[in-house]
């Protein structure tokens, strides 16, 4: 069994003049993370590891969560590949996952977050809002062999306020 936790960054500061992968957190993303990563205990497996892009809004989501559920900050995998819109190379990345991890959690970007729920999850969803929270399941032992899964749970920030 593989369980994939999928948690779309947190929403980002459009006025900062910064290139896109060293846009900020705004005020809102940092309250909706803390929100989310809160709430998420009773979901989050006993043990996994957390893989998070380099953008600078991943990364800040991933270490606001990571705060929040006890998990220690210098163990977070930053991953420049995970730096993608692009579902297939999401996937690509997932699947590159060594087998001996048996639940994983990743911190990314939209439209590839949205566009592999619906590919691989049984619950469609229009968007995966940000700080938006996936968990799937898959029933398999190896994640090259991920297909279809069961979509376990999906908490976003609306839900909570």
């Amino acid at each position: 069994m593989k369980n994939l936790i999928l948690i779309r960054h947190a929403k980002s500061n459009w006025d900062a003049p910064v290139q896109d992968i060293d846009r900020p957190l705004d005020r809102r993303g940092m309250k909706d993370a803390h929100l989310v990563s809160l709430n998420i205990h009773d979901f989050i497996p006993k043990t996994y590891i957390i893989w998070s892009s380099i953008a600078k809004r991943a990364v800040d989501t991933a270490q606001i969560f990571a705060q929040n559920i006890l998990y220690p900050l210098e163990c977070i995998v930053y991953r420049d590949d995970l730096y993608t819109f692009d579902e297939k190379h999401l996937e690509k990345v997932i699947k590159s996952c060594d087998n001996a991890i048996e639940s994983l959690i990743v911190f990314g970007h939209n439209a590839a977050m949205t566009n592999f729920v619906n590919k691989f999850g049984n619950v469609f969803i229009d968007n995966l809002p940000t700080s938006g929270f996936v968990s799937l399941q898959f029933d398999t032992d190896d994640w090259e062999k991920i297909k279809k899964g069961k979509t376990k749970k999906i908490i976003v920030p609306k839900d909570l306020k």
